[in-house]
């Protein structure tokens, strides 16, 4: 069981042993599903275009169909977290802490929400782990309109898919050898994305 959940946390074993399809239900997973906040998406999805370009064979699409295919995922996701959010997400309030869910995770999102309001949320928590699974859910519970929540949903789906797909299927065109260091890249966009929830958590402190 460790080993099943530390292989759903590293990107490169996502997409090695499990393919697009893999890939594809982390997306949703992580967007749609409350125990999917710890899932690796933005190292996936960078990590995706970039394999798109340098081993194609192992996603077995070209990258217009394969960003497609992660902008549904994602959209699909968002709505799935957004019914919970609609009709069991004020019971998430009463429920207790644990290894998988706390509190402070609604919180934090619920900040972004009296910060940015909806709509902004909504696209900018695509970008922010954690705020990116509990943002439908609290759009929800809140009962944002579905036809409102939809349209910043697939803005925010297709600028999140086609920003970090994008930058690794193109960097590999600028740099061929950049495969080599994914390491490097990985850690510094786990930083860059949880920069503004350490900045958020600490303003709540």
């Amino acid at each position: 069981m460790l080993d099943f959940l530390k292989n759903l946390t590293d990107p490169n074993s996502i997409i090695m042993y499990g393919g697009l399809w893999l890939l594809l239900f982390v997306v949703f997973a992580e967007t749609g599903l409350l125990v999917g906040f710890f899932l690796p998406g933005d190292n996936l999805i960078l990590l995706a275009g970039i394999l798109c370009q340098a081993r194609p064979e192992l996603m077995n699409v070209n990258y217009p169909v394969m960003a497609l295919l992660l902008i549904t995922a994602a959209v699909l996701g968002n709505i799935v977290g957004y019914w919970f959010g609609r009709y069991a997400g004020e019971k998430l309030y009463s429920r207790e802490d644990s290894w998988l869910f706390k509190k402070k995770h609604i919180e934090v999102t619920k900040t972004y929400y009296q910060k940015y309001g909806g709509n902004r949320t909504l696209i900018l928590a695509r970008f922010l782990p954690v705020v990116r699974t509990f943002a439908p859910i609290i759009a929800g519970v809140i009962k944002i309109d579905f036809a409102r929540f939809m349209l910043f949903n697939v803005i925010g789906a297709c600028l999140w898919i086609l920003s970090l797909s994008g930058i690794g299927y193109f960097l590999v065109k600028l740099f061929p050898g950049i495969i080599d260091h994914m390491g490097y890249i990985f850690v510094a966009l786990i930083i860059l994305t949880a920069i503004p929830i350490l900045r958020t958590w600490y303003k709540n402190r």
